[in-house]
This record gives C-alpha cells, structure tokens and sequence, in this order.
C-alpha cells in the first residue's frame, strides 16, 4: 500500500475531470460520459474520481453539508442512474433501490465498511450489487480505539479541560490519577480484522493480556500471541496471554477494558445494557469505535454516574449526531465525532473502493471478495470489482488469479 506521500493522494490526471460546483451544490464531472453515476457526498482525493471517468462515467457529486434525503437522492437519481456511492448516514431500504433499479442501475457502494443502512436483501431481490470499503480503515479505526483507551484511562480529556478553564495552580501528587494500562488484561467484543488490529497494537505495545469474544476462534490471533511470548521470554520479560472467552458476560467480567468492535445487527444492537455493565470492573474502560447501537447510551451515562471511576471513550451514538441526555455532561466520559476512519489515507483509499466497486460492476468485472485489498490502491489495481457482499446471491462471478 501506498504511503501518504504515494500515488493515491496525487492529482488528478485530468484537472477537468473534477468538474465544476452549479447553484445547487452538485458538481458534474465528464458531463459526456456515457454512464451516470450519483455520490451522495463530496469525497476526498481526486484519484476515485478519475477511476469513474476513465470507466466512461459522467459523475454527479452533492458538494453540500446537509445530508441528503431519500427524497432528494430519488430525485437525482431521475429516470436514468447506472450507479450510486452513498453514505452510512442514508437509509438504502427497498423504496430506494426500487428507484435505482428503476433507473437502470446496477451498483450500490456504501462509502463504508459497516453495511447496517442497507437492507440486502432488497438490493439483491432488484439485481443491484452493493459494495463496501473493508481493510483500508482497518489500522486507522484501530489507531483510534488505541488513542480513545489511553485517553481514557490517563483522564486526557479531564485533564485538558482543566487545564483550559485556567484552574491548573501547582503539580500536585493526586492530580488526574488514571490506569496504566501495561500488564492489564484488555477485552475484544468483535476479534475481526479492526479488533485484531486493535488487540495486536494494545498486546504489542503495552504488553497486555487479551481476552476476546467472537463467534468462532481466532487461531491466527492466538498463534500470534504465543509467538510474542515467547519473544518476550527470551527477552526475559513476561509473557501476555491471549484466549478467547466462552462468553461475552465472562469477558466483561474479567477485563480491565473493553473495546467494542462487532457489527450492528439486530443480535448487537444494545449488547451493552444496564445488566452487562453491571458486570463491568468498577474503574474499566469502555471504548467503542464500531457502531453507536451497540450501547445502550441511556444505560450508560446512568452507570457512569453512579461509578465515577469507570471510565468511557466513544466515537460512534446511537442517533448521529444527537446525544442522549446527559452524555455530554459527563467528565468520565471521551467523546469525539465518528473519526475512526479520519486519516487521509483511509478515507481517500475508501474513496478508490467505493469507485472501484461501481466500476467494476459495470465493466462486468468479478468480485475480488479477498482480504487484501491493498492492490486496488495501486497505479495497476486487479481487473475486478473489491467488495461486493451480495456477489454470491447475485450469482457474479468471482475473480481468480491467472499465471
């Protein structure tokens, strides 16, 4: 993969190709293309876009900040739309994909990993392929469950308000005493590719134990920690352990922290209740950075309240970009606005997928479907289509490498 400095986050080729913003927020980039493709949000880098040209597609980007309504993306998509790049904020239920199919379209991308605003079933029942964004945010949405924990447990956020209103007088013994984390034992709700990475960095980098809970094992995750202790044994230094929980009421039981990393579906949504986090250490850490339903947040500031020494990190809610009552009021408690993802690596890399994947499809590519994407961010990308989750039902074909 590329570094920042690399071929993704270049020019554009073609400067023209970003075309240009009319009165009503929409730039028309190739307005001859002979496919029109609608992006629902303006995304960043240049290099998504000229994928789209060169595939001989007119693009039609919204430039504006207010949030499109399913109203309005019917509307754009008129009488005639091959293709969509939407957001995770919009709803894309059967009425939408109905539209899209209706306009000749055959591919939807969320710009995203996560897929939980999309019903399925619907786009496969109207012929639509849906892609996704997985891997390129995989390190930075972990980076970022990382830098939520420490400031958590090191009372970061506290500390800098303090800091701010102008009440700092004199170092004192017991100000802002936190958790070191090292040695503690770190809880993994969802050991996918982000919780990995995430149980890899805190294993890795502070020489914590992990306990994860996740629906099958993960032997390449615990054969990883085996390797690092005994990397560490020869260092004669302890080893960490890394095991996965029966349960997920015995890992909220045992962990010092937990970091959230499962997908929202009907069988996630509130895993996080009032009895679970009962269940909790008194100090522990809370840290999500999956997806804001996964917590009972009323729960939440309830128990935070009542346990000043617990501590939460949150990056995602359960009505973006509302908070429940409260939440903000909380001092044991780390917010920031769904940032996971906010490098501009990843979300220009998203942005390439996002492409690639409604390229693909029309060209009649194969689905790639693998868990290395990394390729598809290079000036050569494989002749194929990322991610797309539905290829299986759609009958598409997948690709299969050749020499």
């Amino acid at each position: 993969m590329k570094s920042e400095e690399g071929l993704i986050f270049g020019v554009g080729k073609n400067q023209n190709q970003r075309g240009i913003v009319n009165s009503d927020n929409w730039r028309i980039a190739n307005p001859d293309g002979k496919k029109r493709i609608i992006v629902t949000r303006d995304l960043p880098g240049d290099r998504w876009v000229d994928i789209l040209v060169a595939a001989g597609c007119r693009v039609e980007i919204f430039t504006g900040t207010a949030d499109l309504s399913p109203d309005e993306i019917r509307q754009r998509m008129g009488s005639r739309c091959d293709g969509v790049i939407g957001q995770l904020v919009e709803a894309w239920n059967e009425s939408l994909f109905q539209a899209l199919q209706g306009a000749g379209g055959k591919v939807y991308s969320n710009y995203a990993v996560g897929f939980n605003n999309i019903d399925l079933a619907a786009a496969t029942r109207r012929g639509i392929a849906v892609g996704n964004t997985p891997g390129v945010l995989t390190g930075a949405t972990a980076e970022l469950a990382v830098a939520l924990t420490l400031a958590a447990a090191r009372r970061i956020g506290e500390a800098e308000r303090y800091l701010r209103a102008g009440k700092w007088e004199r170092w004192l013994p017991h100000l802002f005493l936190g958790t070191q984390l090292r040695g503690k034992t770190v809880g993994i709700i969802g050991a996918g590719r982000i919780g990995t990475a995430y149980a890899r960095m805190m294993m890795e980098g502070h020489k914590t134990d992990i306990i994860y809970y996740s629906l099958h094992p993960k032997p390449a995750l615990e054969e990883l920690a085996a390797a690092y202790s005994r990397f560490l044994a020869a260092r004669r230094e302890p080893p960490v352990v890394c095991r996965r929980a029966e349960a997920v009421e015995d890992l909220l039981r045992e962990a010092d922290c937990v970091s959230i990393h499962t997908p929202l579906d009907d069988s996630t949504r509130h895993l996080i209740n009032a009895e679970r986090l009962a269940l909790m250490k008194p100090d522990a850490v809370l840290v999500n950075t999956s997806r804001g339903a996964v917590i009972d947040e009323a729960a939440l500031v309830d128990h935070c309240r009542r346990h000043p020494q617990f501590r939460a990190a949150l990056d995602v809610y359960e009505d973006e970009p509302a908070l429940v009552p409260g939440l903000a009021d909380l001092e044991n408690v780390v917010l920031v606005p769904h940032i996971g993802s906010a490098t501009r690596w990843a979300r220009e890399g998203m942005a390439i997928l996002a492409a690639c994947n409604v390229a693909g499809v029309l060209a009649g590519r194969p689905a790639w479907n693998r868990p290395d994407i990394d390729a598809f961010l290079e000036a050569d990308p494989p002749p194929a289509a990322p991610s797309i989750l539905n290829a299986e039902a759609l009958n598409l074909p997948l690709f299969k490498a050749t020499g």
